[in-house]
């Protein structure tokens, strides 16, 4: 028997995979992409992943790019998933969805961002359409509460400064919010806009002769140098992302990141089945996180009402 017998003989026994069995076979893949460190949200997606039955390197895997504080670089990291040819992209906070969206208006992203219809992502949050749909967090509304916070932390402050992202498409909204309710609260609010980590020393060497004594840090910034700067220049430090507290910083009032990671993982699941992301409502966070670090607190010397310790989800001894 020769060679080409051998292989028909073993066609016809199922001895030989058919190539439409390997193309089934195919495991899909989820593209993650970041602009600040990915770290803290990678391990709960992933869970919640897990939760839903899809096993990495068994029937799914993960293709992860974190542009680590530069926006610039969201683009090409977006762009890269594309000629991989991912499934679907998982684009975290607003500077990695704009990155994303003109990269493909066919591969389907599923968005934890701020605003998405604000931020012109998507046409409304019971009809997304396009290929952009997901979580869309009030971002605004949460940066004041978080300035609420510090007013009750510290009663007589009157002057909070913002570090904010010159690079974030939301960044107008974001400062307009958190000024409306600087002025509900007689709070004057001073923003200064920065590119990155790089402009952070001349801004809080300016807010330290100003003598400020708070700063609220936008969440789609590198915050680990802001917060070595609070730090030096005795600064109350708080932002709308729970990892900000882990870092060092004194609170943070957010979107529950275990709750977000098992909604975006549903939507996965829900378009890897075959759904278009055009027609699955965008949904707005309804669990929120209060993390307060008391040893920050301790080395500003900052007294935590404890009215504001018992509604605390989370407390860093």
């Amino acid at each position: 028997m020769n060679r080409r017998d051998s292989v028909l003989t073993l066609l016809a026994l199922g001895a030989v995979p058919l190539v439409a069995d390997a193309q089934q076979a195919r495991i899909p893949t989820v593209g993650i992409l970041g602009i600040i460190n990915l770290e803290p949200t990678l391990g709960p997606f992933r869970e919640a992943m897990r939760d839903l039955g899809y096993v990495e390197g068994k029937n799914v895997r993960f293709e992860i790019r974190s542009a680590n504080g530069d926006a610039s670089a969201g683009v090409a990291l977006a762009e890269d998933l594309v000629r991989r040819n991912v499934d679907v992209i998982v684009a975290y906070q607003t500077p990695a969805v704009k990155a994303a969206k003109p990269a493909t208006a066919t591969i389907p992203i599923v968005m934890a961002a701020g605003d998405a219809v604000e931020s012109g992502l998507i046409a409304s949050l019971a009809r997304p359409g396009g290929n952009v749909t997901g979580m869309s967090n009030s971002i605004a509304d949460l940066a004041a509460k978080t300035l609420s916070l510090v007013k009750e932390i510290r009663p007589a402050v009157r002057v909070v400064a913002v570090l904010a992202n010159a690079a974030d498409p939301f960044t107008a909204f974001f400062l307009s919010r958190i000024q409306s309710a600087g002025q509900a609260l007689a709070i004057d609010v001073r923003p200064a806009m920065v590119g990155g980590p790089d402009d952070y020393d001349g801004v809080f060497a300016a807010w330290a002769l100003a003598r400020i004594d708070a700063v609220i840090v936008q969440p789609s910034l590198p915050f680990k140098h802001a917060l070595e700067l609070a730090g030096r220049h005795r600064m109350l430090s708080a932002s709308s992302i729970s990892p900000f507290v882990e870092a060092g910083g004194l609170f943070a009032y957010a979107p529950n990141v275990r709750g977000q990671s098992r909604k975006l993982a549903a939507y996965v699941d829900r378009i890897l089945k075959g759904a278009k992301p055009g027609d699955l409502p965008a949904e707005q966070p309804t669990e929120f996180v209060l993390a307060i670090n008391l040893k920050t607190a301790k080395s500003l010397q900052v007294t935590i009402p404890k009215s504001l310790l018992a509604r605390a989800d989370a407390v860093i001894q």
